[in-house]
């Protein structure tokens, strides 16, 4: 009993410390970067959009070090699965979010792609090195499409907060926030393997669940302060991304490092479910675009509003009811 309360601790303290670090860690490296001379929209598109996805690929890594490899694909689709269905959806709730036009065009059109693919890896409920490899690649020309986009549209850039650190204070950020996001994803797993074996669950469980919500906080309170202040108008884009860099970045780890045999529901339960929100999200977007588009006399932004949210809260209430009954 008091390695179980030791293990709840530990998951505890590593959420807290991937936080913490994730947030300092993200803060050296842009103001390293920007120091460096690469312009402020390169930094925000590659290593700040990048870094909300921080804490799920170090405990990608740590847990396929560990052999759980399926706890790192539970974590990626069910951080998806909470990013919607969860984040947004309570972003939704407290503030109705407006539907940019570049959505429609880029973001929802390669998240759904990505996802199909998502689907086609995982349909045999296994994750091989070249399965891994092919992911983790795309990011390249992804990341290149979404700098040179925005370069011919500056009008879209968004706002990325990166911290005015001289280069030796970046540094020190930097390497102390990398340490602590290292020790606690370390904690996070071992404590996660723990409560598993303890209920007799599998890891993918644990990663669906635990670690998917736990790693999914900072969006959710970035995005509530945000809706909260009025400053929701990125939210969206914002969680889209994460969600594509969550397949991209954080899925391929294991097929790189420790190939996970998984539980075959983790196509017809997890990945459908995952698959699901993503295109009630999707559709909710393109719908809401089309007709304030179409009947101009409505006066009226396209909006995420509270009914879809509802939806989306609904869902992800249903999909926790499937997974434990």
């Amino acid at each position: 009993m008091s390695e179980l309360w030791l293990a709840w601790l530990a998951i505890l303290a590593g959420f807290g410390g991937l936080i913490w670090s994730a947030d300092r860690f993200v803060g050296g490296s842009a103001a390293i970067a920007s120091n460096l001379g690469i312009s402020r929209l390169v930094v925000g598109l590659t290593i700040v959009s990048l870094g909300t996805s921080a804490p799920e690929i170090v405990v990608s890594i740590s847990a396929s070090l560990k052999d759980s490899g399926e706890l790192a694909v539970g974590n990626a689709l069910g951080s998806n699965l909470a990013n919607i269905g969860l984040v947004l959806a309570i972003t939704a709730l407290i503030a109705p979010m407006p539907i940019q036009k570049h959505l429609l065009t880029q973001e929802i059109p390669i998240l759904l792609l990505v996802t199909a693919v998502a689907g086609f890896i995982l349909f045999d409920a296994q994750l091989v090195a070249i399965e891994g490899a092919f992911l983790l690649a795309s990011l390249i020309p992804l990341l290149y499409f979404m700098v040179r986009t925005k370069q011919k549209n500056p009008a879209e850039e968004d706002d990325n907060e990166i911290p005015n650190f001289d280069t030796s204070t970046a540094t020190f950020w930097f390497i102390v926030g990398l340490v602590a996001l290292i020790i606690s994803s370390e904690a996070l797993v071992w404590g996660a393997q723990i409560v598993a074996t303890s209920f007799g669950v599998s890891p993918l469980i644990i990663g669906l669940t635990v670690i998917a919500v736990g790693t999914s906080l900072p969006e959710l309170a970035a995005s509530v302060i945000s809706a909260l202040k009025g400053h929701h108008d990125m939210a969206l884009g914002n969680i889209i991304g994460s969600n594509i860099f969550n397949i991209l970045a954080v899925m391929s780890i294991p097929g790189l490092i420790n190939p996970p045999q998984m539980d075959i529901l983790v196509f017809s339960r997890d990945f459908l479910a995952m698959g699901g929100v993503t295109l009630l999200l999707a559709a909710a977007i393109t719908v809401d675009y089309w007709l304030r588009n179409r009947h101009p006399e409505s006066n009226g932004t396209a909006r995420l509003g509270r009914r879809i949210g509802i939806l989306l809260l609904a869902s992800y209430i249903s999909y926790y009811y499937l997974l434990f009954s």
